[in-house]
């Protein structure tokens, strides 16, 4: 399987280039030269199977450069449950109204990510072996991502971290499980600002492409393409656990701002997997319910987004869309380019004459949630079935709710565990939510990160230098 590039500027590369790249030199992102197809045989013999045996199948039809052992070694190292807490990895639970919460936060850092990141961790330590490199991680978070991937990359040879952060916009949670990391590897780096500026320094230094070269730049937020393939995995294994066979169909829900999760869902529908729908959920800030509904994207400027109590959606332009509009305008290379130039110029597009596509076709729907909105779900799961769930979890549940039809089964992604957001949970419960063990007075320990003001890509590279020296 070869990998391209959404705007056309990348000659085929191999799983393995992909892992290393960040953004293609031409700014778009990869994708393969066309998803692989899974039948109903294939289904039928991975219903049973465990988390790593399922993923070892499904990651081996993009990574066929890697030999069968090797990846086997890997994933099976990855998804145990000392890492994730249970056999199951991704276990699921059913609320009273018929509505199943698919479980990914059981990881290190109590949150989705580390369901790809883990993967990513050991994928990256494994190639850079086999090349005889060097790595050096440059990335954004708007909360989650960022201890994610410190977690998977802490302690690794060969691979250095640096992970920017809007200063003041995350969770106290949050924030300790990155900045109280002290290992030699590891850089936390707070931007003034929102998520965006962070994520608009990061292509800044991937389009910087002699500064790139020379200091071996690479990526793990999901403009990489292997963090999107891990998480494929997990929506069979939701399908599998949801349903009783192979004859029936789920939507998913995904809490989104980045649009790298439900793109995972996307192409898993793509591969043949049996979902009706795919449901997407944002908070106010609202670029992708907006398309949804109108077929308009229109990137927010950072004085526009807002701050809410679901930060990690805190996002105005969504750095994976791209992926979803280069399958939706039919893979034409020319037409993607064009949009994203108007992205980038701050206009946005419209492709209004495509939303019946993007809902037939691709299956896809949407709605947003406010903060009362959580408030009021985390209230009423509490209430109803004893079950405390995060805030991005709740703007799930609400619209599902809100857009299930009847006898429709679907399934709730989980964002993180209710612990990273305290405030929220004390503001609509009353109580603390539940924390686990390990985790108490993470808040109070020593910190380390280094700040800059907002539109800092030279500052940021320069300290980048200074480290590495």
């Amino acid at each position: 399987m070869r990998y391209i590039s959404t705007r056309g500027g990348l000659a085929p590369l191999p799983f393995s280039d992909t892992i290393l790249m960040g953004l293609a030199p031409d700014g778009g992102l990869a994708l393969p030269e066309s998803y692989p197809k899974v039948g109903r045989a294939q289904l039928d013999a991975w219903r049973n199977f465990s988390y790593a045996e399922l993923a070892f199948e499904i990651i081996s039809l993009f990574a066929d450069d890697i030999p069968a052992a090797d990846l086997k070694d890997i994933v099976e190292r990855t998804y145990t449950e000392e890492v994730f807490g249970s056999a199951d990895i991704t276990p699921v639970k059913r609320l009273k109204d018929g509505l199943v919460i698919l479980e990914l936060s059981n990881g290190p850092t109590l949150a989705f990510k580390d369901m790809a990141m883990q993967l990513l961790g050991n994928l990256f330590e494994y190639v850079l072996d086999k090349k005889g490199e060097r790595l050096n991680i440059v990335g954004a978070t708007s909360g989650d991502t960022g201890s994610a991937a410190e977690y998977a990359m802490r302690g690794k040879h060969n691979v250095n971290v640096f992970m920017m952060s809007p200063a003041g916009k995350m969770s106290a949670f949050q924030r300790a499980q990155m900045y109280s990391l002290m290992d030699a590897n590891i850089h936390n780096i707070a931007i003034e600002g929102m998520f965006d500026d962070c994520q608009d320094i990061v292509k800044a230094v991937q389009n910087d492409h002699a500064f790139k070269a020379q200091y071996k730049i690479g990526t793990v937020n999901s403009i990489n393409w292997a963090r999107v393939v891990a998480q494929v995995v997990y929506y069979f294994k939701g399908y599998f656990a949801a349903t009783g066979s192979n004859d029936e169909q789920v939507s998913f829900c995904v809490p989104s701002g980045n649009f790298g999760n439900v793109c995972a869902g996307h192409i898993a529908r793509q591969m043949g997997l049996p979902v009706e729908r795919l449901i997407v959920a944002t908070n106010e800030n609202d670029v992708l319910d907006e398309f949804f509904r109108t077929g308009v994207y229109r990137p927010r400027t950072s004085v526009e987004t807002r701050i809410t109590s679901s930060p990690s959606m805190d996002i105005s332009k969504a750095s994976n869309f791209e992926r979803f509009v280069f399958d939706l305008v039919g893979r034409d290379t020319e037409q993607v380019r064009a949009l994203w130039a108007k992205v980038d110029s701050g206009e946005g597009f419209d492709l209004s004459a495509k939303l019946a596509e993007v809902r037939e076709r691709f299956g896809f729907v949407s709605s947003k949630s406010t903060h009362e909105d959580r408030l009021d779900t985390i209230r009423k799961v509490d209430r109803e079935d004893g079950v405390v769930v995060d805030t991005h979890t709740a703007d799930g549940i609400k619209v599902a709710r809100e857009v299930r039809r009847a006898g429709e089964t679907v399934v709730c992604l989980e964002t993180a565990l209710p612990a990273k957001f305290a405030e929220t949970i004390v503001e609509a419960l009353g109580k603390q939510p539940p924390r686990p063990a390990g985790f108490d007075g993470i808040e109070d320990l020593p910190q380390k990160v280094t700040e800059f003001g907002a539109n800092a890509a030279d500052d940021v590279k320069s300290y980048i230098a200074k480290a590495l020296a």
